[in-house]
């Protein structure tokens, strides 16, 4: 018998137009495995219309229960979920969010066999799959409107309003930048996307003892890894490795960069009882020269202290006031203009729908006909399909429970 996977039509509001494989990564994956069927849940929001399944072979069906495996992007609302199945999407619930806690009893009592995206992992527990890249893109390109507005420099459309990635990178040809230090801090997916962006607009980077102690003519930006900005309380050698472990050793080393900087870029990952990288007190300090920062990883009251609220695709900034420690207008005098969208991809849905086919195919549907050689499916599948929770997730239990 073969394996149906059925594309899932998106339920959550607001509405995301993303999906986990455009039609052409869809052929391309029912031409690379023949013992598989794809189907498509008939959908009127996603960025690919009906139609563009059609005319490369699909079946576009109003009624997906007879696939075997759904595959989604955003949580899929209770009432919507098929007994019995494989799942594939974002649940966020692996951090025990209390939103989300009714989603996964839900699962667990309809036998449903949970895959989370962000589960999909190496060995080395590396996330596989993401929309990183595209998140980092559009929030950096997004930092630089706001700066466009603020200033009244240049007016850059929104991402949403533009057709793909290269119309984007179109838009900044047009823009002249002011001389700004720009601080860029993390390594992955996310930072790679915004150091595009950098790159793409030809600012020069430099290293991190250059940008502390220099000032420039001309735009340019520096890229600092959490051993630049967190250090040993003890003051001996930090390893980076030592510190994703368990980083309650360390302290944050910002300052001296937030001396120096005056657009920040967040694009690093904040783990639990990590230091932050600046306080509120920290902000109100005379030498803390930052007034635009773009927090592409978005954590509320977290290591960003002027991040107070999430900021949304249609109304993507507000002021912070340090002082005051509140929100205020963009361009108010003293404030922080703040870029804080947490749902960045959701502006770039045909890029960001291409890319994830691309890693969903060449990580996960392989796993489905190997005998899941890599672990892939093993190290990522959160619930069993006799209700219950894996070994890997079986800390999920107090939250399932309530205590």
């Amino acid at each position: 018998m073969p394996i149906t996977f059925a594309i899932l039509k998106e339920r959550k509001n607001p509405p995301d137009r993303r999906v986990v494989f455009s039609p052409e990564k869809l052929k391309e994956a029912a031409a690379q495995f023949p013992e598989a069927r794809f189907i498509v849940e008939s959908s009127d929001i996603r960025v690919f219309p009906d139609s563009a399944y059609k005319a490369v072979g699909f079946e576009v069906l109003d009624d997906i229960t007879e696939a075997d495996v759904m595959l989604g992007v955003k949580e899929v609302p209770v009432e919507a979920l098929i007994p019995n199945k494989k799942y594939f999407y974002f649940s966020h619930t692996i951090k025990k969010q209390p939103y989300n806690r009714k989603l996964l009893i839900a699962m667990l009592e309809r036998n449903i066999e949970m895959y989370d995206h962000e589960t999909i992992v190496k060995q080395s527990n590396a996330r596989l799959i993401g929309f990183g890249r595209y998140a980092g893109l559009v929030g950096a390109y997004n930092g630089f409107r706001a700066l466009g507005i603020r200033d009244g420099l240049f007016n850059l459309p929104k991402v949403e309003n533009l057709p793909d990635l290269d119309a984007v990178k179109e838009e900044l040809d047009k823009i002249k930048l002011p001389a700004i230090k720009i601080l860029l801090t993390g390594t992955g997916k996310v930072a790679m996307g915004a150091k595009e962006i950098l790159d793409h607009l030809k600012i020069k980077q430099i290293s991190d003892a250059l940008y502390l102690t220099s000032q420039f003519t001309e735009p340019v930006y520096c890229m600092a890894d959490v051993m630049e900005y967190a250090k040993r309380k003890d003051g001996k050698v930090g390893d980076k490795y030592a510190f994703y472990k368990n980083p309650i050793p360390y302290e944050s080393n910002f300052m001296p960069y937030a001396s120096q900087t005056d657009f920040f870029i967040a694009g690093h990952f904040y783990g639990n009882n990590a230091p932050y990288l600046f306080t509120r007190e920290d902000a109100k300090k005379e030498n803390f020269r930052i007034n635009l920062i773009a927090d592409i990883s978005c954590d509320i009251d977290g290591p960003v202290a002027a991040t107070i609220k999430a900021s949304t695709i249609a109304d993507p900034f507000y002021g912070y006031d340090p002082n005051t420690e509140s929100e205020v207008a963009m361009d108010a005098p003293g404030a922080i203009t703040m870029m804080a969208v947490d749902n960045l991809p959701c502006e770039l849905p045909k890029d960001a729908s291409e890319g994830f086919g691309e890693m969903f195919l060449e990580n996960v549907i392989p796993a489905f006909f190997n005998g899941d050689e890599r672990g892939i499916l093993k190290r990522a599948r959160i619930t069993t399909q006799d209700g219950k929770l894996t070994e890997r997730f079986s800390y999920l239990e107090d939250y399932v429970s309530g205590k």
